[in-house]
């Protein structure tokens, strides 16, 4: 399957268009997260980008990581519904929906920003070093279930 390309500026801006459909009242069509925990849930893949603010997997950790759910990440497959996913990306708390939403948009305007170039290479989390391609399908194929799954 393909992705939106969010280092393109227009097919960035339509990804921003979908979250600004969201209100604090858009309930989800499955799955337990209401719009404002979904919203900083999708926030956690940019800030293990952009912060130092989730510790890195040790060696075998990573290792295992990298074996079990890097494809399932970064490649082509959409996301099924109610797929356990990794404990920082767990919120449990209720969070300020209008700080979560502007926090989102950011990253994206920034991830585009920065181009495709900047994240050629570019060493991830716990998957090691990324394609473009893979950055891509990372942070768009992770959006747009989130985005399904709330109807925009």
């Amino acid at each position: 399957m393909s992705w939106k390309n969010l280092f393109d500026q227009n097919e960035s801006q339509e990804t921003i268009e979908r979250i600004n459909a969201l209100t604090p009242e858009t309930q989800p069509q499955w799955g337990k997260m209401s719009v404002d925990q979904m919203l900083a849930h999708c926030n956690v893949a940019y800030e293990l980008v952009y912060t130092d603010k989730h510790p890195k997997p040790g060696g075998f950790q990573k290792f295992m990581i990298k074996l079990f759910a890097k494809n399932m990440v970064v490649g082509p497959k959409p996301y099924k519904r109610n797929t356990r996913t990794a404990p920082m990306f767990l919120i449990d708390d209720e969070r300020d929906f209008e700080i979560e939403k502007n926090r989102l948009i950011e990253h994206l305007q920034k991830t585009q920003q920065l181009g495709a170039e900047h994240f050629d290479g570019k060493e991830s989390h716990a998957f090691g070093a990324l394609s473009t391609k893979e950055w891509n399908t990372l942070f768009s194929k992770h959006l747009d279930h989130h985005l399904q799954q709330f109807g925009v």
